[in-house]
């Protein structure tokens, strides 16, 4: 029996709570023992994840025409005063800086709880024309800070990893196109990591405070409940009016700029990745996220050390000279059994084992960490067979995640409290998802701890009553409990 790195992990399918606190700490993504909750400290495995993360979202929105800012992380109280939806839904959340030194601030400040008030600020500078639209920024590899009650690493924290795009456009119609092509990049930077995930409208009583209409991506993890992964948000010109945010016209009229806002959540996507694919080993990597791609483990005998180790480094060197991220562990100390378990834990996607019969035969083992099956290539076949291997692991990935996107139809609420403890997206007749379905969600929620998370847009019409009140439905929503 091979030797283990540490102690064990718990089985996921048993504590997936549990199993995730373990393989977060374990695998040095994030260290919650600073002196503060819910100020966690992202370490060296986690941040290389969340940076690939990163920069997926930022060459998807480069190309579409969005160009890097950065804000500063204060923001004046008098800023946050201005939209009145948007104050009264983020003050609770909000920390505020009243002393520098041993003097009172003339001006109070908040620490960013997102940047709307800021971005608006500033637009009402940049935009002067129609030429200057439309208007396109986004800041990333920032972070924000909520006073949240819960903190959980990556999934609540009152400090955790932000990304945001703040768009201008000349007209409402340019503004609904933006909302839809933030999610079309959502769709294409999680089918990368595959993370599967619904797109919903989410109901009036839980937009983003000072939004026309807020839309959702989510996807659930494996204990049933569901992650909100990203938002986008149609703020219409309630922060344009607010922030006197206006163009002139050809015709040298002036109007109000039309507003959208798109947040990826960069550090739920994280976990979403780890809790998806992570099996009883650890983590599971997509090759797209993976800080390694590929780890190389020289297996010595005794006199052939050096044969090995040389051949490890030529095969080494042709692999990052195909561009492909390798690391040959050729420390000393610990024995190649320890080395697979580690390696193993921390997710990398590939495996190459090198020892005196593949030094002598210029071959090398390959072995998929999403099934450990092994196979063995030539030298001369080295980056053809690599990079085939790496596919065949995402594409199991890929598969395996699939078993999350179930979405069970349900008529009745004596049917959906038999089984809303087995989580998960449930679909079911309702009132509205305006005003005056809230009293029903409120109900609901009280019943079966699960919420309303909203509607699919150009889903049919409900048929039947809803399952609260009773009352002919108007919509068919999405229901589901939530982080």
């Amino acid at each position: 029996m091979s030797e283990k790195p540490e102690e064990g992990i718990t089985v996921k399918k048993e504590n997936f709570s549990e199993w995730f606190s373990q393989v977060v700490f374990k695998t040095k993504l994030i260290d919650i023992r600073y002196g503060l909750r819910g100020f966690p400290v992202h370490r060296e495995w986690g941040v290389k994840i969340l940076r690939r993360i990163y920069e997926m979202f930022e060459e998807e929105l480069e190309k579409t025409g969005h160009e890097p800012v950065l804000f500063p992380s204060a923001i004046p109280s008098r800023f946050m005063e201005r939209e009145k939806e948007h104050v009264e839904g983020f003050t609770p959340e909000v920390f505020w800086v009243t002393r520098a030194g041993n003097e009172d601030l003339a001006e109070p400040f908040v620490l960013r709880p997102t940047s709307e008030t800021a971005f608006y600020s500033m637009y009402s500078l940049w935009i002067r024309s129609w030429r200057d639209l439309p208007f396109k920024r986004y800041q990333s590899r920032i972070t924000v800070f909520r006073y949240e009650s819960q903190t959980r690493p990556y999934l609540r924290g009152r400090e955790f990893p932000f990304f945001e795009t703040h768009c201008a456009f000349r007209t409402r119609e340019e503004a609904l196109e933006q909302i839809r092509s933030d999610m079309e990049i959502m769709k294409k930077v999680c089918s990368r990591l595959s993370v599967p995930f619904l797109v919903l409208k989410r109901p009036e009583w839980d937009k983003f405070p000072g939004a026309e209409d807020t839309y959702a991506a989510e996807c659930v993890m494996p204990d049933g409940k569901v992650s909100q992964i990203g938002t986008t948000h149609d703020l219409g010109q309630k922060f344009s009016r607010a922030f006197d945010v206006k163009f002139r016209e050809e015709d040298g009229t002036e109007r109000y700029a039309w507003l959208t806002c798109f947040g990826p959540g960069v550090g739920r996507l994280a976990a979403a990745v780890v809790g998806i694919h992570g099996d009883d080993t650890g983590l599971v990597l997509p090759s797209c996220v993976a800080p390694y791609q590929c780890v190389i483990v020289p297996i010595y005998f005794s006199g052939r050390e050096t044969e090995v180790l040389e051949y490890s480094r030529e095969v080494k060197k042709r692999l990052e000279e195909a561009g492909i991220r390798v690391f040959l562990d050729d420390s000393e100390e610990k024995t190649p059994g320890y080395k697979f378990n580690h390696w193993e834990m921390m997710g990398v996607p590939l495996r190459i084992e090198i020892g005196p019969r593949e030094a002598e035969q210029r071959t090398a083992t390959l072995v998929r960490r999403v099934d450990r099956k092994k196979s063995v290539t030539t030298f001369d076949d080295l980056t053809k067979s690599v990079i085939e291997k790496l596919g065949e692991n995402d594409s199991l990935i890929r598969e395996r995640s699939e078993r999350y996107h179930s979405v069970r139809e349900v008529g009745d609420f004596e049917t959906l409290e038999r089984i809303a403890e087995t989580g998960g997206f449930f679909k079911a007749p309702f009132c509205s998802v305006g005003s005056e379905g809230e009293a029903c969600a409120r109900e609901l929620q009280e019943r079966t701890a699960l919420k309303v998370r909203g509607t699919v847009e150009g889903e049919e019409r409900a048929e039947g009553n809803c399952i609260i009140c009773g009352k002919p439905a108007g919509v068919k929503v999405y229901l589901a409990k939530a982080y």
